[in-house]
């Protein structure tokens, strides 16, 4: 067990809080669960009124655009925005508290 390389890793030393280990992971998949379901609903709603709103789709914005256009460029956009939301929450939330961790087992990196 002690070559395992798990348990060479400070964060899985035993004096780290596991309640604080958990929880920490419980907010990343919290965060990353939600922004999945977005982007999955926003897909699947665009693929949706494709199939059975046609005509919405179809109406123009102006005079050469259509809605299915800007709905469908909306949706490509928004998952690299929604990545960006992701990297930022990491790098002020979840890293931060990472380190704090880390530290606490007196592991400086």
């Amino acid at each position: 067990m002690d070559n395992d390389p798990l348990y060479q890793d400070r964060l899985y030393d035993p004096a780290v809080s596991e309640q604080e280990l958990v929880a920490l992971a419980r907010r990343r998949w919290r965060v990353s669960l939600l922004l999945t379901a977005t982007i999955v609903v926003v897909y699947f709603g665009f693929i949706a009124m494709v199939a059975f709103a046609r005509d919405t789709v179809a109406s123009l914005v102006g005079d050469t655009v259509s809605v299915g256009i800007v709905l469908g460029a909306a949706t490509i956009v928004l998952a690299p925005l929604l990545t960006g939301i992701y990297v930022w929450w990491s790098n002020r939330h979840y890293d931060a508290a990472a380190a704090r961790l880390r530290s606490s087992t007196g592991d400086g990196s």
